[in-house]
């Protein structure tokens, strides 16, 4: 049985299953119909999307361009104090006025028709505007103040730079919710940040699978080697799941446990005792976090996995490039005033993951391989029972009931 949906105007319609917290149609990845409504209820809709890290941009006029949903934009010190995202089209012709990763400038200029601009957006500039000789030039009302950049809301929360397009997101507290503003803050808590190092790629699967994945403890210890065999994240070691209460927020947390077979294992065919690491110090951690975890797996909806896996932090921002495929960025990074060892350490243990770690690998490839499938058979529909069909946090990993949660929230704000 399904349940006909009677689509906004424009829109195909689809058919959802009857049981609706617990299977999702497939075509929710491959639509572009979809997609395309995605973009403007979610990404340019109200919530908070990832944008960088503050101490990527230090000095005023220290700029970074990045991409949220769609749109190019630039981050950048527009005061002492003061953080700025603007999108990264001038308001003349549309050109997208920044084309490195980062760079460092007094005034954005548009090299065009070198329309100028203050660092916070604001339009200080047009050549010509009354004309050359009394001739030509903008009209009379024309006015600086209604033609600047696009600004977008910002907030920094603990050396974090969010955006959003709507003026209707509620502030970035209310946003995570208390629950989450704890597991927030247990990692960002104030300490100033530092980079140690970038990766990107390109994952041809639908973005949403990248949130559901990790929102996901049900395959960690079933698709990777090195989870299962190292016992980094293991359904047989104490565990939780929560999520927030909308559902769109969750985290995976859990405790690392040994090199060593259980009687719970049984179904882990991927452990290998005998895996031996050629450089054992990838696997040096220390207890650092309050508390007796050892993971803290963060996806806020829609953009963005805060990662604490063991010493290794990393945020990973989803980009997304049609029904299709995303971009990956990965940011490594250390509290500034860690040691050298630690910072030496963090750098190891990011090893395991971005593009080719010997964890995250592992997903790159299933994503692909799921997408391959959801395109054969749009109408055909996800079964997400683990666990039940209940939406709640749980004190175990065996549940997609984060993922459920998701797929509840998307429904709410797309009217399926």
């Amino acid at each position: 049985m399904t349940i006909a949906i009677r689509p906004p105007e424009g829109r195909q319609a689809r058919a959802w299953p009857a049981d609706v917290d617990a299977a999702v149609p497939y075509w929710v990845y491959t639509d572009p119909e979809i997609y395309a409504e995605e973009l403007q209820k979610i990404w340019y809709g109200p919530h908070w999307l990832y944008v960088g890290l503050e101490c990527e941009i230090p000095d005023v006029g220290d700029w970074k361009t990045t991409t949220l949903g769609e749109k190019p934009c630039v981050m950048v010190r527009s005061g002492e104090d003061e953080i700025s995202v603007v999108e990264n089209r001038c308001a003349h012709k549309g050109v997208k006025f920044c084309q490195s990763r980062f760079g460092h400038s007094k005034e954005l200029i548009c090299p065009y028709h070198q329309w100028s601009y203050a660092l916070n957006g604001d339009l200080q500039g047009v050549p010509f505007r009354r004309g050359v000789k009394r001739q030509g030039g903008m009209p009379a009302d024309f006015d600086l103040k209604q033609n600047g950049l696009t600004k977008l809301r910002v907030e920094v929360v603990n050396g974090v730079v969010w955006a959003t397009f709507s003026d209707e997101t509620p502030p970035f507290r209310d946003y995570l919710g208390d629950k989450f503003w704890k597991h927030y803050t247990r990692v960002y808590d104030g300490r100033k940040l530092q980079v140690l190092g970038y990766n990107r790629q390109h994952i041809p699967a639908n973005w949403k699978q990248m949130q559901e994945n990790i929102k996901d403890p049900y395959h960690a210890g079933l698709l990777h080697v090195f989870f299962a065999t190292f016992g980094l994240f293991r359904a047989d070691q104490k565990s939780a799941v929560d999520i927030d209460d909308e559902g769109r927020h969750g985290i995976l947390i859990s405790r690392k446990g040994e090199q060593e077979k259980t009687e719970d294992m049984a179904d882990i065919r991927n452990f290998q005792g005998d895996l031996v690491l050629e450089d054992p110090r990838v696997m040096d951690v220390v207890q650092e976090f309050p508390g007796e975890e050892t993971v803290g797996m963060i996806t806020i909806f829609p953009s963005v996995i805060l990662q604490q896996q063991v010493n290794s932090l990393t945020t990973r921002q989803i980009v997304p490039k049609g029904p299709g495929g995303f971009d990956f960025h990965w940011t490594h990074w250390c509290y500034a005033d860690d040691t050298d060892e630690m910072k030496l350490r963090r750098t190891r243990q990011a090893n395991l993951f971005g593009p080719a770690g010997f964890v995250s690998a592992d997903d790159g490839e299933v994503l692909e391989m799921t997408q391959q499938g959801a395109m054969g058979s749009p109408d055909a529909n996800m079964i997400l029972q683990m666990g039940g069909r209940e939406i709640a946090p749980t004190d175990h990993q065996v549940t997609e009931t984060a993922v459920r949660g998701m797929w509840r929230y998307w429904r709410k704000v797309m009217g399926l």
